[in-house]
């Protein structure tokens, strides 16, 4: 009797350590979230990819990595100016981005800049691509498919600044976006609103709707681009971009337009072409040609750029217009990669394990008068000259020089000196600058460098 009694006690014994094991074993195979909710999981698996960490699932279902930028800037300016221009140096940018895939299907991203000392969005979006993987479509806030030097991440720029007309590009706005791409083209389209980048333009965006219950404009944008030759060691890009736009709520001065421009620098801040305020602003288009390609270690870019402002009250249309053409070569042996889903170069393939030398030329200008309707915002153009080191895929130096060529209009609204008078004095008023025509304008060369890595 006592034996049955022992051996009914071992069995109970362990029959409960099987079913505490089956319980932990349930246990572990759940997951409960913050909000007290069972859900999936799966391991992922850690790498380092060109320096980016990246997770991704067993399946390729998620992603999740990070993309990370600093540009550390330096600047010198010649004595011999008008405007007298401070060196020093500056964070260009100091970017932090995650990024992830989710369901295989859907991406998300998140960008936020901090070099100004405060937090600008950049990127925040989602997008869904279609299981044919040729189309897909975004939402958030993201830049609009105009300007091929504009839609081309900065770290990737063959200069440290983009071209004088590039301001022209509407660049991040809000907005809806779909697009197709296959083997010999890119298509995209999509309705955009106000932006959310900087305080400024949020304060505008928000005054103009509590003070005045305005509503936000709105635009269409849309960019096709044909590839006729994309093999290992030639590409042949041709694109063209349009836009129509109303104005936005993010604007000072409602129903406006104003076009202002830097010159080539993040360091001096004086802006010598601006046009102020253009009033009874109904619209304004644009169109954009671009012309691209490479051979081998060789690649060249350029693009020309319409603008119209169109206005109320039966007053003429205004028009500006610009443009850029560059060429670089790698002489090392290395070359410039493109992408024919974003229709854009991307990051430099080095010819040698130590690295690569990049040699650069651009010419670029932008003309922001228009004398038959009296705006007189002034043109400019930029001779520049560039060598990058690629160190590593994550790191790299550039070093440029640039001349600045501003005309007599070009007096950031009056601020500026463009000439001398007939009494010798430095003058604003370009009417009041004795130079022969061609003369006038604050003319200057600068060298400038910085130091980039991505991670």
């Amino acid at each position: 009797m006592r034996n049955k009694f022992y051996t009914l006690l071992v069995a109970l014994v362990l029959y409960s350590i099987g079913s505490f094991a089956q319980e932990d074993k349930k246990t572990d195979s759940i997951r409960v979230n913050q909000y007290g909710q069972e859900v999936n999981f799966q391991p992922l698996t850690g790498e380092a990819q060109d320096g980016i960490l990246k997770f991704t699932s067993a399946d390729k279902s998620y992603s999740i990595w990070m993309d990370n930028r600093v540009q550390f800037d330096g600047a010198m300016f010649s004595n011999n100016v008008l405007n007298p221009i401070g060196n020093g140096v500056t964070i260009r940018r100091a970017r932090f981005a995650m990024k992830a895939i989710l369901w295989e299907n859907w991406y998300g991203e998140i960008d936020l800049d901090f070099s100004g000392s405060a937090t600008e969005l950049k990127d925040a979006y989602v997008k869904y691509t279609f299981d044919s993987g040729d189309w897909n479509i975004k939402a958030g806030h993201f830049k609009e498919s105009f300007g091929m030097e504009t839609t081309s991440t900065s770290r990737y720029l063959t200069f440290m600044e983009r071209s004088l007309p590039s301001e022209f590009d509407p660049s991040r706005h809000l907005g809806v976006q779909i697009n197709h791409s296959a083997d010999k083209y890119l298509l995209t389209a999509g309705i955009h609103f106000s932006t959310v980048g900087d305080i400024e333009e949020v304060t505008f965006t928000q005054d103009n709707n509590k003070d005045n219950g305005i509503d936000d404009g709105y635009s269409l944008t849309g960019r096709a681009v044909f590839i006729p030759i994309n093999d290992a060691d030639k590409v042949l890009h041709l694109g063209i971009a349009g836009t129509y736009r109303t104005p936005k709520v993010d604007l000072e001065v409602p129903n406006s337009y104003r076009f202002s421009t830097r010159s080539h620098s993040g360091i001096n801040r004086k802006k010598y072409v601006d046009t102020d305020d253009i009033l009874n602003v109904d619209n304004n288009t644009m169109v954009n040609f671009e012309l691209a390609g490479r051979y081998k270690g060789f690649m060249f870019q350029s693009e020309y750029k319409l603008n119209t402002v169109n206005r109320t009250d039966d007053l003429d249309a205004i028009k500006f217009d610009g443009f850029y053409v560059q060429a670089a070569y790698l002489l090392f042996g290395g070359h410039h990669n493109y992408n024919a889903e974003e229709g854009e170069f991307t990051r430099v393939t080095r010819g040698k394990e130590y690295g690569d030398l990049e040699v650069a030329l651009r010419y670029d200008f932008v003309d922001a008068n228009d004398f038959d309707n009296e705006i007189y915002g002034g043109s400019a153009e930029g001779y520049s000259f560039g060598l990058n080191y690629h160190f590593n895929p994550n790191v790299k130096c550039m070093l440029n020089y640039v001349y600045n060529n501003n005309d007599r209009y070009a007096n950031g609204k009056y601020k500026l000196f463009v000439g001398e008078d007939i009494n010798g004095d430095l003058t604003k008023d370009p009417a009041e600058v004795v130079y022969t025509k061609g003369n006038g304008g604050d003319d200057f060369g600068m060298v400038s460098f910085r130091i980039e890595i991505d991670f």
